[in-house]
């Protein structure tokens, strides 16, 4: 490969990724009913013709924002994960109250998410990637209670994703009525009763 080839590659691969960023800030800021192509080239600063260029349309781009969003998310997790000490419940823990700090308990963040949430009922591509982005994060959470509590955990990782949710949620808004610790700990005390 020629040096020109690869500085296009980059530029074309900057570009794309400045139109999926500037999807995301554009759902979080209009909504899904409010996104549209102009709005986010004008985001992203780049004329309407550009989006096309890159993608099948503004659903392709939205359905790609949602999937780098959910990796973003993962991403976040997996650092909690890795920062944690290395014992199986520790490990757990972190994965489970790694939602409750920056960056995902972020107001933006959770705008975009709402937006996605929203679309789920009228996209069918973007309703499969909520269901394979949800199933992702209870797998992860289900591998890491098997060694705190080896046992089928199908049930316990959806209780528990609903409370992560909820509070979650909660603290995104803004003046949740507790705090990222007292989240912590009501994961904590919902997980040690489920475990039984």
């Amino acid at each position: 490969m020629s040096p020109r080839q690869a500085f296009t590659r980059e530029e074309a691969d900057t570009r794309r990724q400045s139109l999926i960023a500037a999807c995301a800030r554009s759902l979080a800021m209009l909504g899904a009913s409010g996104t549209s192509v102009r709005s986010i080239c004008t985001e992203a600063g780049v004329s309407p013709g550009l989006l096309r260029h890159y993608f099948a349309g503004i659903d392709a781009l939205v359905a790609e924002t949602y999937r780098w969003t959910g990796d973003r998310v993962q991403a976040a997790l997996d650092d909690a994960v890795a920062a944690a000490p290395a014992t199986p419940r520790a490990r757990l823990l972190a994965y489970l109250t790694a939602s409750f700090a920056p960056p995902i308990a972020d107001p933006d963040l959770l705008a975009t998410w709402l937006a996605f949430w929203g679309l789920t009922k009228t996209d069918a591509r973007i309703a499969a990637l909520h269901a394979e982005i949800y199933a992702d994060y209870r797998t992860g959470l289900e591998a890491l209670i098997t060694p705190v509590a080896p046992g089928d955990h199908r049930l316990t990782t959806v209780a528990l994703t609903a409370l992560v949710d909820g509070l979650w949620l909660e603290l995104s808004l803004g003046n949740a009525p507790f705090t990222r610790a007292e989240a912590g700990m009501l994961a904590e005390k919902w997980l040690d009763a489920l475990l039984g």
